[in-house]
């Protein structure tokens, strides 16, 4: 295959980030924009060994799959990579992502999977479902204003106050914005020079409360004119929280180290089941609530609490998990290595009267074996023990000192929450060697219309 040729494909699978890959006489082609089930006529760009990457010329015939995009820069930006794929479909291929990498990577079997892997849960509405939105501003060839999302792979800004994934409030936050820079004349913050004080809008909503928190991040110490806008966003029904980030940094970085409260309170509030949440501009939260809430109902689910128990959750955020498993545990301990979030944990614990959770911070991979030796040391003869260890790690998994921790510690169940199924499959090969066997794998779309979803998995030791 060589670069600039011509060539019709026929699309079979989905790739990490979205394209479509076919073959052409064995040879694998990645094609942006192509969906399972296309007949593609598309062009070499780019031409290795064993495989390339091509950009599609004309769709011969469409994937009886192929949707509409909602969205009219579905292809341009690079949040929806698989708008223009049915929504069952793209539960069917994240379902089929979850099975193939624990078959592949994780070794397990055809009949094991069969046997434990649960159907994948959807959502009954796709789209809207997003309460956090980042948007970067920047200036139009005129001079103007403008802000939206980044183009895939670049920093060019799209112009697009209406994401199909985000709440309806965020158009109406964002117009105020715009006319408020062009009426005062506040500059947009460019890259290249450093200047401009606009960076980005970080915008949280409440999906249960209804509270709007908008925060903006700025080139400066303070925002000229501030008061006017702050008039304009208080008549926005539900406004809780107006506050700046001075970010005066050259960094990709968004927020900045801190942030100032300009109206109301410095926090909105809201509820996964029924615990409360407080959430800074800094706070980590699950963006997609009402996945979340399915998401850990399905942990809780699968740890089968009856209320004697010693739950550790590593990994544990703001303490969403830790909370839900407290209802049911004798005793629950989140670690985090972000000490805002510890903060937030113990603070969420307090306005729910919860008082059977206790939080640490630092790396999951230092305080879990250090409380394990220490315990060891001042108990001799006995062993630190869990009866349940819930982890929910980045993208890259878990370290493998943790791993072995957690099996010196011997948990009759651990869960494993995964935003990654690879790793998933490589730690489960791990722990499933070192005397656990899987028993449940269900899938949770956290991020319709994306390639990427969320999976928990209960592991349960051999007797």
């Amino acid at each position: 295959m060589q670069k600039n040729d011509i060539v019709t494909v026929t699309i079979d699978d989905i790739g990490v980030s979205g394209e479509g890959i076919g073959k052409v006489n064995g040879y694998t082609l990645f094609i942006k924009d192509a969906v399972i089930g296309d007949v593609v006529e598309a062009k070499v760009m780019k031409a290795k060994k064993s495989y390339g990457y091509a950009r599609l010329m004309n769709i011969i015939t469409p994937s009886p799959d192929r949707v509409k995009a909602k969205c009219q820069f579905a292809r341009k930006c690079g949040g929806c990579q698989v708008q223009e794929m049915s929504y069952e479909k793209q539960l069917e291929f994240k379902n089929r992502k979850i099975e193939g990498n624990l078959e592949r990577i994780g070794g397990f079997s055809t009949e094991l999977l069969e046997e434990v892997m649960e159907p994948i849960i959807g959502m009954d509405e796709p789209f809207y479902y997003r309460n956090k939105a980042q948007f970067p501003f920047g200036t139009d060839k005129e001079g103007n204003p403008v802000t939206g999302f980044y183009a895939g792979r670049t920093h060019d800004i799209i112009a697009n106050t209406e994401c199909a994934l985000g709440v309806p409030v965020n158009r109406e936050i964002l117009e105020i914005i715009l006319a408020f820079m062009k009426e005062y004349r506040i500059s947009s913050y460019d890259e290249k020079s450093g200047k401009g004080i606009m960076r980005h809008a970080l915008i949280r909503f409440g999906f249960t409360t209804k509270e709007v928190m908008v925060c903006l991040v700025i080139n400066a110490k303070k925002l000229p004119h501030g008061e006017e806008l702050i008039e304009e966003l208080v008549k926005i029904d539900g406004m809780t929280s107006i506050s700046i980030s001075s970010n005066m940094k050259n960094t990709n970085v968004i927020m900045g180290d801190g942030y100032e409260v300009l109206w109301g309170q410095g926090y909105i509030t809201d509820y996964i089941g029924n615990i409360k949440y407080q959430i800074s501009p800094l706070s980590f939260y699950q963006v997609n609530p009402v996945q979340t809430e399915k998401l850990y109902g399905l942990a809780l689910e699968y740890a089968g609490l009856k209320g004697y128990e010693t739950v550790w959750d590593l990994y544990c955020g703001i303490g969403t998990i830790s909370l839900f498993l407290a209802q049911g545990a004798k005793r629950v301990y989140g670690v985090e290595i972000v000490p805002q979030a510890i903060d937030d944990a113990r603070n969420n614990a307090r306005i729910n009267g919860i008082e059977n959770a206790e939080f640490y911070v630092g790396k999951a991979e230092d305080v879990l074996p250090e409380y394990y030796n220490r315990y060891g040391e001042e108990h001799p003869g006995e062993k630190a023990c869990a009866d349940v260890i819930v982890v929910d790690p980045p993208r890259k998994g878990c370290e493998e000192s943790l791993l072995k921790t957690m099996v010196e510690m011997g948990p009759e169940k651990i869960i494993y929450v995964s935003c990654d199924s690879a790793t998933l499959a490589r730690d489960l090969k791990y722990l499933c060697a070192a005397g656990y066997e899987i028993k449940k794998v269900r899938g949770v779309d956290q991020f319709p219309m994306s390639v990427h979803t969320e999976c928990v998995a209960l592991l349960e030791l051999k007797m």
